[in-house]
């Protein structure tokens, strides 16, 4: 396996990744979903810093390293605090008309989080660990998104006339 190809081919999603939750962020009509858009995009700027590090790395001739991961789960992540932070009928109400950019949400975290993990199966060493780490933070995220839109679409459903 290339590691190398690999994170360039990562870095192209995250950089997709980080666009459509900007795009999206202005879109949305609740500003917890905003809110949310807006933080997401933050995070994927965290993994591109991180990918591009590991690419500088292996131009420098030195192995992939989960050091600044570990730093950027010291320091916590969105997801983490957003999960915290329930969200309460009124919120999910005004959140109806988003179902669909929630659940593209989900599914682009989703994506990105298996194809970490299927990369992660045929990397070995310090890369395995790299590439574990990124589905891990993927798999948060898409954790939160996929809560965000069953939440939304439970009080839709039971909306008159389907909201």
């Amino acid at each position: 396996m290339d590691i190398r190809k690999t994170y360039e081919y990562a870095l192209q999603r995250e950089y997709e990744g980080k666009r459509f939750f900007e795009e999206n962020a202005g879109r949305l009509s609740h500003a917890a979903a905003v809110g949310a858009f807006k933080q997401l995009a933050a995070e994927e700027q965290k993994h591109i810093e991180f990918i591009e590090s590991q690419i500088a790395a292996l131009d420098k001739g030195q192995p992939a390293s989960v050091t600044l991961g570990k730093e950027l789960e010291r320091d916590g992540f969105f997801s983490q605090r957003a999960h915290s932070e329930m969200l309460d009928q009124t919120v999910l109400e005004a959140m109806v008309p988003d179902l669909p950019v929630l659940r593209t949400a989900y599914l682009i975290e989703r994506d990105f989080a298996e194809f970490y993990e299927t990369s992660a199966e045929k990397a070995t060493g310090e890369g395995k660990k790299v590439l574990q780490m990124l589905a891990k933070w993927e798999r948060t995220h898409e954790a939160l998104f996929k809560k965000m839109h069953d939440q939304a679409y439970e009080v839709y459903s039971q909306m008159p006339w389907g909201g």
